[in-house]
């Protein structure tokens, strides 16, 4: 279970994206990968050599990084997240295409593509390959994805349809469940959308897609589950004052986030919100914070950090830290 949520700077038009990771267990960190690196896909063993440095979360795994979240150098931004009963995995290769573990697809689209243009432009020589035919066995894997870069166009990319589906979002809010349209019918019980968000002619940047009336409407539900936490992101998202700056709209995010965010409660639930994390896409800068940390690391994909040859795994403290006053 995870959710994912945009802000976008008034001002300096910044485009914040932020997610909670929910998980069994804290298992990404951040971490900066460069350009030229040689990883193989746990599919086929084929090697690849990525395009474009960025910085994330995940960690090393064999022959390969996995990244859960990140931004690379020409600022696309794009998060995975777990995708319930939705996935439709291929189980025989077509010839000529790129084949992955669903896994490693938001770490090839951030090494290789410079935009949502870009991913789209490209998306159909891409499988998600079910583990038939793989040489590690991973199981049925079910996730998707956001991406969103500096114009401030913001879409969903779900492998339910082979090529795999990509579809623009201009709400800006994702969580867990399948079929994207039913969740946005089901959130007009709470919110009015506006007529160009009917029409789908809603401009970039635009930072609202309902009219702020919600007399006679549901009260949002308070559970977490995927629908729930779609709900209350997106009706408290569409109340929340616009940010004027990347500052602002991180501080959004977080209090956004604090609304959806798991706690932790192994008698009751397997996963919580074991970290949380927004980049932005004009400064490149990566944001994140773990479960039992009070304050947010800030790491950003400046020239220097590009040029540097080899991965970088940063080490963060996920623990109660706390700053006395005398």
């Amino acid at each position: 279970m995870c959710t994912s949520i945009l802000q976008i700077g008034q001002i300096d038009h910044a485009h914040v994206l932020a997610r909670t990771m929910d998980w069994p267990q804290l298992g990404a960190r951040p971490l900066f990968c460069p350009r030229h690196y040689h990883w193989h896909s746990v599919f086929d063993d084929r090697e690849y050599i990525t395009k474009y440095a960025l910085v994330g979360s995940g960690g090393q795994h064999g022959r390969r990084i996995d990244t859960s979240d990140g931004v690379n150098e020409f600022g696309l931004a794009v998060q995975k997240l777990t995708f319930t009963n939705g996935s439709q995995l291929v189980e025989e290769p077509t010839a000529g295409w790129i084949h992955l573990a669903p896994f490693e697809l938001s770490f090839y689209l951030l090494s290789n593509y410079r935009s949502v243009q870009d991913i789209i432009d490209h998306i159909d020589e891409i499988e998600l390959m079910a583990d038939k035919h793989s040489l590690l066995k991973y199981g049925h894997s079910e996730l998707h994805f956001a991406a969103c870069d500096p114009t401030g166009r913001i879409v969903a990319i779900e492998p339910v349809t082979h090529p795999i589906e990509v579809i623009e979002n201009p709400l800006g809010v994702l969580t867990n469940s399948n079929h994207f349209e039913r969740q946005l019918r089901q959130l007009e019980k709470y919110v009015n959308f506006t007529e160009a968000f009917k029409h789908r002619t809603v401009p970039l940047n635009t930072p609202r897609v309902t009219t702020g009336n919600v007399s006679g409407k549901a009260i949002p539900p308070g559970s977490y589950s995927p629908g729930s936490r779609f709900i209350r992101a997106a009706y408290l998202k569409e109340r929340i004052d616009l940010p004027e700056n990347e500052i602002e709209a991180f501080d959004n995010c977080w209090h956004l986030l604090d609304s959806v965010n798991v706690p932790k409660s192994a008698a009751h639930q397997p996963t919580y919100s074991v970290y949380r994390a927004a980049v932005c896409c004009e400064s490149r800068n990566y944001y994140y914070q773990p479960y039992h940390a009070k304050s947010v690391v800030k790491i950003q994909l400046t020239d220097e950090l590009i040029r540097q040859a080899e991965p970088i795994f940063f080490q963060i403290n996920d623990r109660v830290d706390f700053r006395e006053i005398n």
